[in-house]
């Protein structure tokens, strides 16, 4: 298992160098980075799309990409080291791979007449058709698609008629071919081009998907025509804005007929056209950075709320009521278009557009696109990091929300390296390959100063002294190594025989220290990368701790003691270059890569030892040193760096018992980024502290009911004051029924309101319905106004909002914005209610008066309580279970916020938390301990492990589970014994034999366990197991603490010849209560597997137990069928009720469960990382059967793999391995 934990990651942005390089197919998208795919899956339960997987298996510039249209699992990519590769998405492995294309394919595309047949070309043609598969599999020549005159910009094939084709050239011609009709080559070009030689690329072409002939074209200069391929004829010639230069990519929309969408490529702006006009009808200014390409998404399924319509009646009376237009009002039918744009932006971001709601569902504002050079976090705000790139531009990050919050201007040519300035100064150096040094205004946005003493030598490094801000050093391939001031005047010039690749200030002086290779001293030589390294840093606090990056694709992590690897990342999908360590969180580090990305890592599982004297209270000396004794080799970890000795300096000024401080301090010290101090502030308000000592950070992040709606107030305040315009407009509304409006006007004079109100509703003029309603009667305005939010909830539109807040209908809103996912805003709509902002109207009824305040408020508390679960719950799926613990805390509910902590094994963030937080969050927080203790063993320190127990109260048989598991020698033995307050080992003998003459099986089992004979209590307990669970009415809670405590048996007297009945039948039974353990804690990812292991070993092992595989099968198929809606893998799959015979074998299984007696410890376990895809994913879990993303646990045969999700869940509930050797799992 890896020591080192992924924590973050910064994906690549999409790549600006090639066309084709984003699709979609079925609840997925996919973009290109130059040398990884990534691909988002919709979220069902969410509503919204994941980072899914990362492909990389090309090693150069990837050209294209195109999803398969019969097969929404496969799609198919090209690069530029002439190969394409079948990708298979559900699998994440892949399928085929073609190498040696005869040239790059600069466009690719599957064959819609053809299932398994990509086809592809180079710029200059031919057309390659490949048969992935079948018997006629292999690479052909399209017989017409070649000796072209000018070069391909992009092909496409037509979606209905089968085998035609059209393609784009550089000179702004087609050429169209079909089969049994004459190929038209080099047709339809813009009439403006005078010349042969004069060019007018196409940009983009679409067939028109309602028709077999119309074809969409645009060029860079011409614009966009709609032309008929068979007669040659250009239909319509549309008029792009003056202000838009050129449109780079268009696409049509599926489910609006003859309306297409396209985007501006010198600004983000979305055209909405239709063909029926040449000018737009509508436009969104989506981003600054133009447009690269462009895809339409079907809208992606929502869930509905299921509102009956009002059923029409034959006969209308004034007083009926109206049924309303359908769907989009007349002023929307055009301007709003359902479905999703995929937009890719040249500055690298990608976003998905709800053209219908015009808003984001998805956005990843910038990203990378090339090698990431350099990494840096800014020393007076650690919560920025900076990048460098071959791309010329330097962001900066917020690796709390791990988004882009600023960009250089970018035209710099490759970036080298960057230096954040001193202090408060906003301003980052940056170092390039020609364009010399600049220093960067980060809020201004704006170069201020630039160096070119270099010339156009590159420059390899750069340096702002910290402790002089005026001072700059540089180093260059040209061999100088410069200092100058800001201003430019050079101070020193230093020469070096080559070139010099980096440089340093000392933190103690101002003196230079300037590193050649070539001149070094060699103390110690860490072998183990299989390429050059690029990237080195030492850790802050563990001298000893040296992490280093490689072209090999790898990080290793070593101990320079002894030149030991300590551990080997290979999540990077190619080089890397960049390493940097938070100030603040020295165990956190960052990484960057040629792959585009940025990773953030946790040391801090290699300093587990470290963290549990901590949490067991030893002294400081214990935990703060010194470096030379860090240094020498074998001892113990340390921390020696500054953040420590910070640490140490603030807890022995403090007066009273440091315990809470201190553990608060080192928890953020060992803790990465992304929610721990979130989580230490909602601790601080609920233990009273005054709210103006909360950090400005905490209103950015989760925060307690209390403050939710008054700082939103705030917020709303500030954005009055800002002046906001807005862009573009849609076109006028459609001449209205003039017979019904009318109508509605005689009604009104007459009196009759009502009707005129109903007339008003048929006519989709809502506002002015409910303008008079209250004429009638305020019970009438407010039916009224329901009946719209009900028609708004079935558009899906966020017009609802208003009519649900007037009318006090906060259930049906607050379910509203659960049903598109919107659970912050659902969280701030709940607790508004909570707080009376919110008018309840209390009508009465025949039965009886209406409802108290306090009634409704009660309510209300109820539904911010199952917003702030279902919020925590999303986070905890994401891996990031600290977040979800803050949802609780914010909702005041200590015991859930521990509970998510444990099931993302923040073990030990738990017990700093729950010590802090006290007796209401003890029995979490002892849980922890005992799950803490476990992973001591491993390391293994039984002392620690020990001290971690005695701090639980009731800790009689975890002392004893401790002492039991204990390895040592009899003295050993006896000194741990005397530690936890036991008998000796004679003793135990004694005291196990008198127990068993008085028939207590527990107390027997547990002293034979720390006697010399341990292997006696195995036929004790099993016996009596076997006895119990004969029986009709037996239960869990009997059978798991005796089995539990046997687990405990030494490994070695375990496997003892003469215990292999004995061991056998443990095994078998620890698997099937574990199973029942599983199907309580709705471990659903493993109950399978866990009946699947008993089954096996029921059928291969000689075992007399009272347990048969058919009773497993049955009981397995009864909890699939019962549980079958919640565990249900996609929205598509059929429900199938269960039988009555299947309920039965559930409801008795339910019985033997009863309940989990820690609130929230039910539902799957998420670590941190565990949903962060990397480009190492290739194992494969020897459980599922499926492909491991995220951290993975090698099992003891040190080939079969677990995920680590996995593994935590199966050693809470069966503690032996899943090869069933009765090798004990710990993977704590």
């Amino acid at each position: 298992m890896s020591q080192v934990r992924q924590v973050g990651l910064l994906a690549a942005g999409c790549q600006p160098w090639n066309k084709d390089v984003c699709a979609a197919g079925g609840d997925r998208f996919a973009y290109c980075a130059t040398l990884a795919i990534y691909v988002y899956q919709l979220d069902h339960r969410y509503n919204e799309f994941k980072l899914h997987s990362i492909m990389s298996e090309h090693k150069k510039t990837i050209t294209a990409i195109s999803w398969c249209p019969h097969n929404p699992d496969l799609f198919a990519s090209s690069s530029a080291e002439n190969s394409v590769i079948v990708w298979n998405v559900a699998e994440q492995k892949v399928v085929a791979k073609l190498n040696n294309t005869k040239g790059t394919p600069a466009s690719l595309s599957w064959c819609w007449n053809a299932g398994n047949a990509v086809a592809f070309t180079s710029r200059r043609g031919p057309l390659f058709v490949w048969a992935v598969s079948g018997p006629e599999s292999g690479v052909t020549v399209h017989r017409d698609a070649h000796s072209f005159l000018s070069d391909i910009s992009v092909f496409r094939w037509h979606t209905q008629k089968r085998g035609k084709v059209v393609f784009g050239h550089m000179d702004g011609s087609i050429s169209i071919l079909q089969p049994g009709s004459k190929s038209q080559k080099h047709v339809l070009r813009p009439e403006c081009l005078e010349g042969p030689d004069e060019e007018d690329p196409v940009t983009a072409l679409e067939w028109d998907p309602l028709s077999t002939d119309y074809l969409l074209v645009a060029n860079v200069h011409y614009g966009i025509r709609l032309v008929d391929s068979e007669s040659l004829y250009c239909i319509t010639t549309f008029n792009c804005p003056s202000a838009a230069a050129s449109v780079h990519c268009l696409a049509w929309v599926p489910s609006a007929p003859g309306m297409f969408v396209t985007g501006d490529s010198q600004v983000g702006v979305l055209r909405i056209w239709s063909v029926s006009k040449t000018t737009p009808i509508d436009n969104f200014k989506l981003k600054k950075t133009g447009f690269h390409c462009l895809h339409i998404l079907n809208s992606p399924p929502r869930k509905k709320f299921l509102i009956q319509p009002p059923t029409k009646n034959h006969y209308t009376s004034s007083t009926s009521e109206a049924v309303p237009p359908p769907a989009l009002t007349r002023t929307q039918a055009f301007s709003l278009p359902p479905g999703h744009a995929l937009c890719c932006f040249l500055d690298g971001g990608v976003g998905l557009y709800d053209l219908g709601a015009r808003t984001w569902d998805f956005l990843r504002d910038m990203g990378h696109v090339e090698t990431i050079f350099d990494c840096k976090f800014k020393p007076a705000d650690p919560s920025l990091l900076a990048t460098a790139s071959f791309d010329g531009t330097i962001k900066v990050w917020d690796v709390n929300t791990l988004t882009a919050v600023h960009t250089s201007p970018g035209n710099e040519g490759v970036i080298y390296s960057l230096s954040w300035a001193p202090g408060d100064l906003d301003c980052i150096a940056g170092a390039t390959s020609q364009n010399g040094a600049f220093i960067w205004d980060v809020k201004k946005g704006k170069m201020i100063q630039r160096f070119n003493e270099h010339g156009k030598n590159g420059i390899f490094c750069i340096a702002w002294s910290h402790k002089d801000s005026r001072r700059i050093a540089t180093c260059s391939e040209d061999g100088f190594c410069i200092i100058r001031t800001i201003d430019g005047k050079v101070l020193h010039k230093y020469k070096h025989p080559a070139a010099v690749f980096g440089c340093d200030w000392s933190l103690n002086n101002n003196s230079v220290r300037v590193w050649d290779y070539t001149q070094d001293a060699c103390v110690n030589i860490l072998r183990g990368h299989s390429g050059p390294v690029r990237g080195l840093t030492w850790n802050p606090e563990i001298p000893y701790l040296l992490i280093s990056g490689s072209w090999d694709y790898t990080m290793k992590v070593w101990d320079t003691r002894d030149g030991t690897c300590l551990d080997t990342v290979r999540d990077h999908g190619a080089d890397v270059y960049g390493l940097a360590c938070h100030p603040g969180r020295p165990f956190t580090v960052a990484s960057c890569s040629r792959d585009s990305t940025v990773r953030l890592w946790s040391l801090a599982p290699l300093i587990a030892p470290l963290q549990m004297k901590i949490l067991a209270d030893r002294p400081l000396k214990e935990i703060v040193g010194n470096t030379d004794y860090a240094l020498l080799q074998g001892t113990p970890p340390v921390l020696c760096g500054k953040v420590s000795r910070d640490i140490k300096q603030d807890i022995e000024k403090l007066p009273r018992d440091p315990r809470v401080e201190r553990l608060r301090r080192f928890s953020e010290c060992l803790s990465p980024p992304g929610g721990s101090d979130n989580l230490w502030n909602l601790v601080a308000v609920l233990q009273g502290q005054d709210d103006s000592l909360l950090p400005e950070s905490y209103r950015e992040g989760v925060m307690h009911r209390k403050h939710l709606v008054q700082f939103r107030t705030s917020e709303a305040q500030e954005l009055t004051t800002v002046k906001m315009s807005k862009f573009g407009g849609g076109i006028g509304a459609p001449t209205k029924e003039e017979r019904l409006k009318e109508a509605a006007e005689i009604h009104l004079r007459l009196g009759q309101i009502q009707r005129y109100c109903e007339l008003m509703v048929e006519l989709g003029e809502w506002d002015k319905a409910l303008s008079v309603a209250p004429g009638v009667s305020v019970k009438y305005w407010k039916k009224l106004m329901q009946r719209r939010a009900d028609q708004l909830i079935q558009e899906d539109k966020d017009d609802v909002v208003p009519y649900c807040v007037a009318t006090g209908d906060v259930k049906k809103l607050v379910t509203f914005f659960l049903s598109r996912g919107q659970l912050k805003e659902a969280l701030v709509a709940a607790q508004a209610a909570c707080e009376g902002n919110m008018q309840t109207f209390h009508v009465s009824t025949a039965k009886g008066p209406s409802c108290s305040d306090d009634f409704y408020k009660e309510d209300f508390n109820d539904l911010l309580h199952s917003v702030s679960e279902e919020l925590a719950e999303r986070y905890l799926q994401d891996g990031r279970a600290v977040l979800a613990a803050c949802c609780h805390l914010a909702a005041d509910d200590i015991e859930l916020a521990m509970a998510s902590l444990i099931r993302g094994n923040e073990l030990e963030l738990a017990v700093c938390v729950g010590t802090a937080l006290g007796e209401a969050a003890a029995p979490a927080t002892h849980c922890a301990l005992e799950l803490l203790a476990r992973k001591c063993m491993m390391i293994p320190m039984w002392s620690l492990a020990a001290d971690l127990l005695l701090m639980i109260p009731d800790n009689g048989l975890q002392l004893v589970k401790l002492c039991a598991f204990y390895p040592g020698c009899a003295e050993e033995i006896n000194d741990l014994h005397e530690k936890c307050k036991l008998p000796t080992v004679e003793e135990c003998t004694r005291l196990a034999e008198a127990a068993w003459a008085d028939g207590s099986v527990l107390e027997a089992v547990k002293y034979y366990l720390l006697s010399q004979e341990p292997e006696k209590a195995l036929p004790i307990g099993i016996d009596f197991v076997k006895g119990y669970i004969k029986s009709s009415n037996w239960t869990l809670d009997v059978v798991y603490p005796i089995l539990d405590l046997l687990s405990y048996i030494r490994t070695e007297k375990l496997l003892l010849h003469t215990c292999t009945e004995a061991r056998n039948e443990l095994l078998v039974l620890c698997g099937y209560v574990g199973a029942l353990l599983a199907v309580r804690r709705q471990y659903g990812s493993i109950v399978p597997a866990l009946y699947e292991y008993t089954s096996q070993l029921l059928k291969r092992r000689d075992v007399a137990v009272p347990l048969t595989i058919e009773r497993l099968s049955e009981e397995l198929d009864a909890w699939r069928a019962c549980t079958q809606p919640v565990n249900q893998s996609s929205e598509a799959s059929p429900y199938t009720p269960p039988s009555e015979s299947q309920r039965a074998v559930y409801a008795t299984l339910r019985k033997r469960l009863k309940e989990e007696p820690l609130r929230g410890l039910t539902g799957p376990g998420h670590v941190t990382g565990s949903h962060l895809p990397s480009h190492s994913d290739s194992h494969v879990s020897c459980l599922t059967g499926l492909k491991i993303q995220g951290p993975v646990c090698f099992l003891e045969d040190g080939k079969s793999t677990v995920s680590l999700n996995d593994a935590l869940m199966w050693a809470k509930v069966n503690p032996f391995s899943p090869l069933g050797t009765g090798v004990r799992l710990n993977p704590f």
